[in-house]
């Protein structure tokens, strides 16, 4: 009989484990908390069975039933602890810049405005506008100076950020008007004369190409000759460039991101590496492998579009590095001596006919457009 009821028991405790397991592995996403159930789940059939058999009454059954516990309960605090130094040291998210609050004639919202009103105003076929995240602030400004009086929601509307990559597949599909956006990488220059389409450029203002580190990290500077060979795996270790003796963890953004594509411009004739990944699972349930992003320790190393890190480096989670003795300030970036700066464009085809597309992007570029670049907190390209 106690055979049959060990065995009964040890099927239920297995049966819910297992689907404690299942649904801690759906929830988490990661193999180490399965792991941890697992060995709660094997402890507690282990332990039932030693009731059963009337072992449970002994001195060592009880201290390994103790010694089992408090070993959970240490590796329980340690991964609850880990978890919590790893968020902590988080140093740059996509979602760190809510959009909302760049949001064309909301309340309150974070826009430059001129100190007049736009000498330019359109009242009907508004071109409709994407870019990526980085830019926002600057075309939402352009809308509220000129667009009609309402609501603009960045995530749906004639005002939109669907970021570099959609904003690419937006203007080639034909379902925006202009978009805003660092130069045209090989992959979309291909895919235009694919289709036949011809795509217009127009430079409308400069940007620093930064690099950052968490506030932690005792390292400061940084040559162009060291980023280009971190990224190409020849320097690994922060020792190497005046810091701690800890890997560097130099990670990428998505291919078709705008930062992505300064980096390998950055590269030059040097092949970069490639970029740590990690397994994360798509809304629609599935599972996709994405680059990782800048959720990272100390020892990380990200790059971005200096206004779009700023108020992280304000909030205190990061600070940029000086690129060969030159700060990434706003001054440096106007006088010409911070050595990576980067043009951003209004982008749109030859075959777009909306009549209102040329005289918007001719705003741009007159004093009023530059000014509210500059405003924002970007470099007009014509000063």
């Amino acid at each position: 009989m106690k055979f049959i009821g060990a065995l009964i028991l040890s099927f239920i405790i297995g049966f819910v484990g297992f689907i404690v397991m299942f649904i801690t592995l759906l929830s988490s996403g990661k193999t180490i908390h399965g792991l941890f159930v697992i060995a709660i789940f094997l402890g507690l059939i282990i332990f039932a069975n030693l009731l059963i058999y009337g072992q449970f009454k002994k001195r060592w059954t009880k201290i390994s039933f103790i010694s089992y516990i408090g070993v959970l309960l240490l590796l329980f605090a340690i991964n609850m602890g880990h978890g919590y130094y790893v968020n902590s040291l988080k140093i740059m998210s996509t979602q760190d810049v809510n959009l909302e609050d760049y949001e064309p004639f909301k309340n309150n919202n974070k826009l430059a405005v001129l100190d007049e009103g736009a000498s330019f105003q359109l009242t009907d076929n508004l071109p409709k506008l994407d870019g990526s995240t980085a830019l926002y602030p600057i075309y939402a400004s352009f809308a509220q100076a000129v667009y009609p009086k309402k609501e603009y929601r960045f995530n749906g509307g004639e005002v939109v950020s669907t970021q570099t990559s959609g904003a690419w597949a937006a203007l080639l599909k034909g379902s925006r008007d202009i978009i805003f956006a660092p130069e045209a990488p090989e992959r979309v220059l291909k895919e235009a004369a694919r289709k036949d389409i011809t795509l217009i450029h127009t430079p409308i203002g400069k940007e620093a190409f930064i690099f950052f580190v968490h506030k932690n990290n005792p390292v400061d500077n940084i040559s162009l000759e060291q980023i280009q060979k971190i990224y190409a795996g020849e320097i690994t270790n922060w020792k190497e460039l005046g810091g701690e003796n800890e890997e560097i963890v130099a990670f990428q953004r998505p291919e078709d991101s705008g930062s992505q594509q300064a980096l390998q411009k950055l590269m030059g004739t040097k092949r970069l590496m490639n970029p740590p990944s990690e397994q994360i699972a798509s809304g629609m349930g599935g599972i996709i492998e994405l680059t990782a992003d800048y959720e990272n320790r100390s020892n990380a190393l990200g790059f971005s579009f200096r206004f779009f890190s700023q108020e992280m480096v304000q909030n205190g989670k990061i600070k940029h590095l000086a690129i060969d003795g030159i700060e990434p300030t706003l001054e440096n970036i106007q006088n010409g001596t911070y050595p990576i700066v980067s043009e951003f464009y209004a982008i749109t085809t030859e075959q777009n006919t909306n009549p209102n597309i040329q005289p918007f992007i001719k705003w741009m570029i007159s004093t009023e457009g530059q000014e509210l670049i500059k405003k924002t907190g970007y470099t007009p390209y014509h000063n």
